[in-house]
This record gives structure tokens, sequence and C-alpha cells, in this order.
């Protein structure tokens, strides 16, 4: 196939913005950008990877020991560097020395080496190859240590051990690499097995997913073998027989030989949303793009707010884990219209949305910002997030009109859209919920009957199943399917809707359940989150215990991570009954 001519591509572009020769580093964006640059390299996403000698640490490495089950970790300090020692009954004991912190907004995540114990500061055992993700998190809200992976749909754990190799699991999402390296699996197609770092828009439906079209075959094939030569340290030029053995081949390297050393930069850079810029910094008048361009494949888009969404959700898209369901009663391996229940999905979840045509990530969030927490809480509780919302729906700015659309006070917290079209039901980082960002409205036919809890249930935590669907149908004239109803919650559709999805939920569904309970202290839930305290995913166990501390008004008197499944049960039942609470609800009309 033939290259585009420059009169194809869009006038005052950068026409290359892939390879590894277009890329030019943060640093040369601060001379005509210093006070956006100031601004970005102190903002916690250009920090999500760090060198640990270069910065400081919130996390304790102090002596401080965080134990799990029988198991202990350790986190020291010595002659300036930080050291994790795991004791492990099953695993064993071993010594790491910290050579990445992973993170800074929420918690601090790390990447280190095996250590001879003895000789710690002698010899590393292995080479920068062998980084392996460490067993322990930092949360930096609640000032305490977690087992790596909980804030996910990950089971039970049987001790703690070091992770999967850090090149393999976070090199590309945390730092700058060329983007044509995530893009060989979409181009290479089915061929193509998995590897850390590629598009993963096939985890969106076919009419949302980016589309790169191949321009010149020769040319891919001759830029893939270039790139495969720098990672092997070669400058020979491979025999490469056609495109797609180039391309398999590529994904083949990048698997193997992709390290730290061949990054643009470490932690998140300019160029990581606004591709290789080093046309644009020889000639500014030539503007960088958010979509791919090279001479032999090219990215489209529908939208601008689209190509901009589509950049964040290069790694804000992920459904993390191996938990099989999603929103929309979808399932993980089988339906890719359903969206994610936890962090890290919102790219994704957003651009499955109904206003991803007409607005981006962007519109809420600014990714330059040290802090975007005081941009998001004025969006949350000033009129300043209905303002984003009306500059489309304009039929909704005055006080009358948005009252009679969605039948509260215009001035209270139902009259705020975000609470009603992105509601607050995804797990977070911190422990709450955070807002789904597929937004949409609590009346869709998918999100009522193939999903727990209604979505009016979260603020109207006293209301009856049968109470908030004749809501629906008296303000909105929507009718639902009265057996996909006694399928979710039960033949009594008199039952509150919390307490149901507490007894009938899957996991997913209950985290919102509980945090909703505890906010409220349902006393009547807490038999439910006692039952949840020994369930198979420990981020919902994390939510059952919050909400019985809430429930109770005090913290919870034993170890909810001990090795004795029955044990934290007996302890949770005494503790219980001190309240008057173990027991209760033992009549369950809902089950």
């Amino acid at each position: 196939m033939p290259a585009k001519s420059p009169s194809e591509i869009a006038p005052g572009t950068v026409t290359s913005n892939i390879v590894r020769s277009d890329y030019a580093g943060t640093a040369s964006c601060t001379p005509c950008h210093a006070d956006i640059s100031d601004s970005w390299t102190r903002a916690p996403m250009h920090r999500m990877t760090r060198l640990p000698n270069a910065v400081s640490l919130d996390a304790p490495f102090d002596g401080r020991t965080f134990h799990f089950k029988n198991d202990s970790a350790t986190l020291t300090t010595a002659d300036g560097d930080h050291y994790m020692q795991v004791v492990s009954a099953k695993y064993g004991t071993e010594t790491f020395r910290v050579t990445k912190v992973i993170g800074g907004h929420y918690r601090e995540d790390f990447a280190g080496l095996r250590v001879d114990a003895a000789q710690k500061n002698a010899r590393v055992l292995g080479d920068t190859h062998d980084e392996v993700v460490l067993p322990v998190s930092y949360l930096l809200a609640t000032r305490t240590l977690r087992y790596k992976g909980y804030s996910v749909m990950t089971p039970e754990r049987d001790g703690l051990k070091a992770g999967p190799t850090w090149n393999r699991t976070c090199i590309f999402c945390h730092n700058t690499a060329p983007y044509l390296s995530s893009m060989l699996g979409a181009l290479a197609g089915a061929d193509a097995k998995p590897y850390q770092g590629e598009v993963v828009d096939a985890l969106l439906p076919p009419d949302r997913r980016a589309r790169f079209e191949v321009t010149d075959e020769d040319g891919l094939r001759d830029a893939v073998g270039a790139e495969i030569s720098f990672l092997h340290g070669s400058t020979e030029k491979l025999p490469l027989k056609n495109v797609q053995t180039a391309l398999i081949s590529g994904i083949e390297a990048t698997r193997a030989d992709f390290w730290q050393r061949d990054l643009v930069e470490i932690g998140i850079g300019c160029e990581s949303c606004h591709g290789g810029s080093r046309e644009h910094v020889k000639n500014p008048s030539v503007k960088p793009s958010f979509m791919p361009h090279a001479s032999f494949v090219h990215g489209s888009d529908a939208s601008p707010p689209r190509e901009i969404s589509r950049t964040c959700a290069r790694c804000h898209q992920v459904l993390f884990s191996g938990y099989p369901f999603t929103w929309e009663g979808g399932r993980r391996s089988e339906d890719d219209r359903g969206g994610s229940h936890i962090n890290s999905g919102e790219g994704r979840d957003f651009l499955l949305g109904h206003c991803s045509e007409k607005m981006s990530c962007v519109d809420c969030h600014d990714p330059h910002a040290p802090g975007n927490e005081k941009r998001i809480s004025e969006l949350e509780d000033t009129p300043a997030g209905n303002a984003v919302c009306v500059r489309c729906h304009a039929e909704y700015e005055s006080g009358d009109a948005l009252r009679a659309h969605a039948h509260h006070d215009p001035k209270g917290e139902g009259g705020k859209c975000m609470n009603c079209h992105m509601p607050k039901k995804n797990m977070s980082l911190g422990g709450e919920t955070t807002r789904y960002h597929r937004i949409s409205s609590p009346t869709d036919r998918d999100i009522v009957e193939r999903d727990r809890p209604l979505e009016c249930a979260l603020c109207h935590e006293k209301k009856t199943v049968r109470e908030i669907l004749g809501d629906m149908k008296k303000f909105w004239g929507m009718s639902y399917d009265e057996t996909k109803m006694r399928e979710l919650y039960g033949e009594n559709l008199d039952q509150n809707a919390i307490l149901a999805t507490l007894a009938l939920g899957k996991p997913h569904e209950k985290a919102p359940a509980l945090f909703v309970a505890g906010r409220a202290k349902m006393n009547a839930a807490a038999r439910y989150a006692e039952e949840e305290l020994t369930g198979p995913y420990p981020i919902v166990r994390g939510y059952a215990l919050r909400a019985l501390e809430s429930i109770t008004g005090e913290a919870a008197p034993f170890d909810p991570l001990a090795e004795d499944d029955a044990k934290i049960a007996e302890e949770a039942r005494a503790w219980l009954s001190k309240h008057d609470l173990a027991g209760a609800n033992d009549k369950r009309d809902a089950r």
C-alpha cells in the first residue's frame, strides 16, 4: 500500500509520532510551556514511577512490620537504600532492595531486586531484568500498609510473596514508551499473543475501538524491524519476510527484551499523551496529535473529544484480574459492553457512555495539575458540575426545568447531574465508593434489569425495590420486566433494595451496598456484612468491615487478615453480640 501523501493528513499536525525517533522527552517542552511543565512535573501522574533514592517516600521504611496471616514484611532503610524483608511460612524468607516506587497519589507500590540478606549492601542477586513487584502497598489516605493487589477483585492469597516481573506488568502504563510498541498487537490481529502494554481496545465494542489504517506495509515492517534491533542492542537491519512476521516478532521481542533502559523516560512524560513531538519541538507550528500517525500507519476517530478520551483510555480501560463479572450484568470474557466496577477502568467506561462524542475526560480532570481534588470537589459540590452538562443539555439550565426533569430539589443532592448519571457505585483505592464513569441514566433498562442495587437506592437507602420501581414509572414512565426483577431481588419485591442486594448480589454489587449500609448505619445489614468478613474477595471484606465499624461506632477488635477464617468469624460474632447485632435479621425474606 502506498504511503499517504502530506495532503491527506490534517494540515499543521505532526506527521509521525509513534516510533522511537519521534520522541524528544518532557524536558524539551519546558522552554515554551514553562508553567504547564512546572505543574505537570509535580503532578501525580507524571510521578507514576520514581527511583527511590531520588525522592522522599511516604511509606515508613523505619523498621515497621506488616502482618498478613502468619507471614510478615518488614520495611527498613540502610545506607540510603530501602529494603523489604518478606517472611512466609509457605514461601520462605527473601529480602528485596526497593528499586522503583510506583504511584503516589492514592498509594505507593514498590518493585525491587532480591538481595543476599547477609550481604545486602554488597551484592544484588540478578540484574535489572529480575525486578519484581513487591507484595506490600502503602495507602496514603489511611497511612497504613496493605497487601498489594487487594484494591481489585483478587481472591484471597495464601501468604506473602513477591509478584510478577515489573517490566511485564507495570512498565508501559506507568512510564513513557514509543506508542508503536503498544500498537503491535492491534495491528497483528488474531495472531497476536497478549503482552504488557498492548492496546486493549478489544475490551470495547467494535464500534468504539480505535481504528488503525496501515498505509505502507513495507514501511511498517521496517519500523518494527528497527525497534526489534534496538531492543536487541543491534543496529543491523533484520531480514523480516513480511509485515505480519515483523509484528509477531516485535511482540515477542517486546515481551522478552523491553526494560527500563528502553523507555523514552521513567514516569509519564508529556509524550505519553501528546505523542512523539520531536517535529513540534523543531517547528512549533507543527502541532502534536493525540491520534497515532506515521508514514506507514494512521489512526483516526470520530470526534476530537473521543480522541482525547481514547488517549486517557490507553491506560484507564483495564478491567483487572480474572473476576468474571462487569456492570450491566455482563461477563468479562464474553460481553464487551459491560463497565468496570473498580479503579482504572474510567476511560473505557466513559467511552461506553452517552456523552463521549461531545465531551472528554479533561472537561472534568486536569491531568497537568499537581492535585485534581479541588477541581473535582467543585464539580461535585457546586453548580460547576451541572454547568459542564448544560453546555449540551441547555434545556435543563433553569431550576424549574431541572426540577421537572430530576423530580428532586434542583439545589439539593438530587439536583446534581452526576449523582444520577454518574452514581458512586465503584470500588475505590481508598475504601469508599467512586463514580461510575459510564454516563447513563438510572432508568436504563440494562442497569435496572441486570444490575443490583437499583441506582436510586444508593441515595434512597430506606426504599424497597417496589417503591423505587413505582417512582421510576410515576416520574419517567418507565416499566420493567417483573420476572427479571424477582430474579435479582427475590420473590418479595417489598424488600429493602440495599438489604436484598446484600442477600442475593454478586460480590461487586455487594460492595456499594455495604458502603451505603455503613453510611446509613443500617443495623439490619450487620448480618450480611458479618458473612462477608470471610468472603472470597478481600476488597469486599474491607467494605464489610468498614460498614460494621460504622454501624457499631468502634474499630473491629480482631485482625481481618488472620490465618483462620473460623477464628475471624468467632471473634466477629463476639464483637457484634456486644452490640446486640450478631445473628440479627436471621429471617431474611430476600432469600
